[in-house]
């Protein structure tokens, strides 16, 4: 495997219509999580990825399953769990773009999913192991789990890459700054939004967390910053790479995801930073201009067509 995952699946029901959900009498029946946006974004550009999860054994946890494998994703450490529910969320989405979610997972199938169930002989074949902060939020022993998962690959030479993605709907900033802090010694791609850098350290200013964030022995540090780009930690300070200008901002759920699809890509690609970084601005600009959680992460072609790079030919 080139990537793998541990995280949650869920079914999305997206809003066919915007404004406040109290209002909404339709939707659309997707797929989502955090983790899982990512597996799939790094299949569509053409990277070996698995997931290791556990989903409701009803239609909704089949539904999942079959549409994944779909994508291209190893699903061989996927379980279908009898007596839980596989989890859902509602999508409020607004005019602008921007969205809320509402949770439905307790009790979620990954429950039944503990330390010692870790596929390690899977998790050592991989190059990189992404795990975010989602799934630690849902449950407080899947913060143990993915310490232990982590601690795996640091011991086995593969990199772990996390987005902190942080829900205060699953979890207080106290809880989210300690669990969180307790992986960084094992990260070597940290990628993040400066919104999230605040609430991990605690502080606003920005010399103080990049000072907090030289303690730790990170390969890269990114920090996503919507239509502004992003930007890189080198030498003590941040370095921008501009982003792309989208004409219509229509759903902003899975950008992030996208992005740190891309950057791996990057990576696993040995390309330099700004290009890996270029990469990602442009899925991510791609993927706010179309609705759902994933339906917008492209295929390598279709961002290369975004950067100029290959010739689009409709007819």
């Amino acid at each position: 495997m080139d990537i793998i995952t541990i995280g949650d699946g869920m079914i999305t029901f997206d809003p066919s219509v915007k404004g406040p959900l109290r209002y909404v009498d339709g939707f659309k029946r997707k797929i989502g999580g955090a983790e899982l946006n990512v597996m799939i974004g790094c299949a569509r550009l053409g990277l070996q990825a698995g997931w290791i999860s556990r989903l409701g054994k009803d239609e909704f946890g089949r539904h999942i399953l079959n549409t994944v494998r779909g994508e291209g994703i190893d699903v061989s450490e996927v379980k279908l769990i009898e007596g839980y529910p596989t989890s859902l969320n509602f999508k409020e989405v607004h005019a602008s773009g921007d969205s809320k979610t509402f949770y439905y997972r307790h009790k979620s199938p990954t429950e039944t999913f503990n330390s010692n169930d870790l596929p390690i002989d899977y998790i050592k074949r991989a190059k990189i192991l992404h795990v975010t902060g989602v799934f630690p939020a849902i449950l407080e022993q899947n913060r143990q789990v993915i310490l232990e998962a982590i601690k795996i690959a640091k011991d086995n030479g593969v990199k772990v890459s996390l987005d902190p993605n942080i829900r205060l709907k699953l979890w207080s900033k106290e809880e989210a700054r300690q669990t969180l802090q307790s992986y960084l010694p094992y990260v070597d791609f940290l990628l993040t939004g400066r919104e999230e850098l605040e609430i991990l350290f605690d502080t606003e200013d920005e010399e103080q967390f990049i000072k907090e964030l030289q303690k730790y022995d990170f390969s890269q540090v990114i920090m996503k910053d919507g239509a502004v780009g992003s930007s890189f930690l080198e030498n003590n300070r941040f370095v921008n790479v501009p982003g792309f200008p989208v004409k219509k901002v229509v759903d902003t759920v899975g950008a992030g995801d996208g992005f740190d699809a891309a950057f791996l890509y990057g990576v696993i690609q040995d390309w330099p930073v700004e290009k890996s970084i270029q990469l990602a601005n442009a899925v991510g600009a791609m993927v706010v201009q179309v609705e759902g959680d994933n339906e917008g992460l492209p295929y390598l072609e279709d961002v290369e067509v975004f950067l100029g790079a290959r010739e689009n030919i409709e007819r």
